[in-house]
């Protein structure tokens, strides 16, 4: 009795020992220039537009939320995301809509896209907010990696959250749209996403959401205020890790409307009266419209950028969404 004591004792101090060495899970990148958020923002704002309000993020009874769930981990780094799901009267599958956040490639948080999730998911779609790489932990490319991992991860686990895996879309604000529609005009192209091989599950998207992300960082434009010498870095150069003259080839690369495809999936693009933020966006539908790709564009009279997470504009831009995809998904929501 006495050495099978000993030998408990001894394995319960290596669990200890073995517990207290291993290497924690982070799951959030500390960064404390980070503090882009609906908050700050409504600072920002309410001088120019004082009746506006900052969205709600709490979800009715109607939905159901599953918070911080890992979709990839890359070392002891894990990338998450927060699942909104309606609660359907009936089993009929849920097409589904990952949001993109927004915050110069740099800052942001996936609770910035909170409040526009909950609101598609109470119109019918399953809809999920996702963290990635920042350029302070990450350039370019790994956010479009996070992304289509993102995507794939949904798809894996379609049938636990009652997901239509062949109705998926992508959507983004600001830095979030350009992302967006970067990752829906590459769908499984193994340049963008290195984890697809023959075999693995598509990181393919059926639709585009677009919402003031810009379509191509070289117009002229687009470089006066993205590749500006007054900033050292700008937050473009940080992300690609150069500016334009020394990353052309990445600057060009990441820019959506150099991927245009006959096989480019429907996209629609809202925008806010910022036009700078929007760059490229009447060129890129000039490039769809003779391949027969559904384009819609619905623009937002006097709004500011990162109006998503304000009312009165919240609602409109979920509304023109929800119509759009339930037109380009022939979806019929069971609410």
């Amino acid at each position: 009795m006495q050495l099978k004591s000993k030998t408990n004792y001894f394995i319960v101090m290596f669990a200890f020992l073995i517990s207290a060495c291993a290497t924690p899970v982070i799951t959030h990148f500390d960064d404390p220039t980070n503090t882009y958020n609906a908050q700050t923002t409504y600072q920002k704002l309410k001088g120019d537009y004082p009746f506006i309000t900052i969205a709600s993020t709490t979800s009715p009874a109607t939905v159901k939320e599953i918070k911080n769930i890992t979709y990839v981990q890359y070392g002891n780094r894990a990338m998450q995301l927060d699942l909104y799901l309606p609660k359907p009267s009936t089993k009929k599958l849920t097409p589904a809509i990952i949001f993109v956040h927004c915050g110069g490639w740099k800052h942001g948080y996936r609770e910035n896209f909170t409040p526009m999730a909950v609101r598609m998911a109470e119109q019918g779609y399953a809809a999920a907010t996702i963290s990635y790489r920042l350029s302070p932990e990450a350039q370019y490319p790994a956010a479009i990696y996070d992304v289509k991992a993102a995507v794939r991860w949904l798809r894996i686990h379609a049938k636990k959250y009652g997901v239509d895996a062949q109705h998926v879309a992508i959507a983004g604000g600001s830095a979030g749209g350009q992302i967006a529609s970067l990752v829906g005009v590459t769908n499984d192209e193994e340049k963008f996403d290195p984890q697809r091989k023959s075999g693995k599950v598509s990181s393919a998207v059926q639709a585009i959401i677009n919402i003031d992300g810009l379509s191509d960082f070289t117009s002229e434009t687009a470089l006066k205020y993205e590749d500006d010498p007054k900033k050292n870095p700008s937050a473009a150069g940080a992300w690609f890790g150069g500016r334009y003259s020394e990353k052309t080839e990445l600057w060009k690369e990441a820019s959506p409307i150099n991927h245009v495809s006959k096989n480019t999936p429907p996209i629609l693009f809202i925008g806010s009266a910022q036009t700078r933020f929007s760059v490229g966006r009447e060129e890129m539908i000039a490039k769809l419209k003779p391949l027969s790709v559904d384009t819609q564009v619905v623009l937002l009279p006097n709004a500011p950028h990162s109006f998503w997470m304000f009312d009165p504009w919240l609602e409109p831009s979920v509304k023109s969404t929800v119509e759009f995809l339930n037109s380009e998904f022939n979806y019929v929501p069971q609410r």
